[in-house]
């Protein structure tokens, strides 16, 4: 019985170890693809040629978000079939094109509004992805209502599209930011319950769940950051 519960204490310090390792990999990689999206934004930002070629024709730019949205959605469904490489070099590629797309923005705002948005992020970030490690209490329930309220947010975002209401713009992005913020807590706890129950020994594997990981974040950080923008930049969209 005593080696019994040693070993099952042994197992349980291997497998902390293996959670820590990977949720640190899961937030390198994040920042990573934050770090390749905003110079990517700059330097897009800095070249009239480039800014020409992607915002002078509508059909360039949605060519771009429709390569953003199959980058995701095969790294989601085709991640366990990638090699680790190609997997990460696909989140590389994502990062990049979402900067290019972003890059208007740098235009848009004044640069002080855009800095104090990137650290308000930051720091609701950084707060809800520690509520989501460290709470025990069952996040999932919550977070199918969240992506219910995300539908509506972009239900909402479709039909103000045609009705131009600044009252509407104002409310969808506070709701998007609770939105958002309540999903970093509930994806952060999902990525530790999911490498808590993958074992404990580090394979190829577990590094492109902490890679997919990665993107769900990075996603959650840059959707928050776009909503409190709108917020900080006074609805200034048009």
């Amino acid at each position: 019985m005593e080696n019994e519960n040693l070993y099952n204490v042994y197992s349980e310090e291997r497998t902390g170890l293996l959670v820590g390792k990977l949720m640190q990999k899961t937030y390198l990689w994040m920042t990573f693809g934050l770090i390749i999206t905003a110079l990517t934004a700059l330097y897009v930002a800095g070249n009239k040629s480039m800014l020409m070629a992607i915002f002078s024709s509508s059909t360039t730019y949605f060519i771009l978000i429709i390569a953003e949205l199959f980058l995701v959605g095969f790294l989601a469904a085709r991640i366990h079939k990638l090699s680790l490489p190609v997997a990460t070099v696909m989140f590389m590629a994502y990062s990049a094109l979402n900067g290019a797309t972003l890059s208007i923005l740098l235009l848009h705002y004044a640069p002080e509004v855009i800095a104090t948005t990137f650290f308000v992020t930051a720091g609701t970030f950084a707060a809800m992805s520690l509520v989501g490690f460290v709470v025990k209490r069952d996040l999932s329930a919550g977070g199918k209502f969240l992506m219910v309220c995300l539908f509506g947010i972009i239900i909402a975002t479709v039909v103000n599209m045609f009705m131009h209401s600044p009252m509407l713009h104002m409310l969808i992005s506070y709701v998007g930011v609770v939105v958002f913020a309540g999903l970093t807590a509930y994806d952060t706890q999902k990525l530790r319950l999911m490498f808590e129950a993958a074992g404990d020994d580090m394979t190829e594997t577990h590094q492109k769940m902490a890679l997919l990981g990665s993107l769900t974040l990075y996603l959650d950080f840059i959707n928050l950051f776009l909503f409190l923008l709108r917020i900080f930049g006074g609805g200034n969209d048009d």
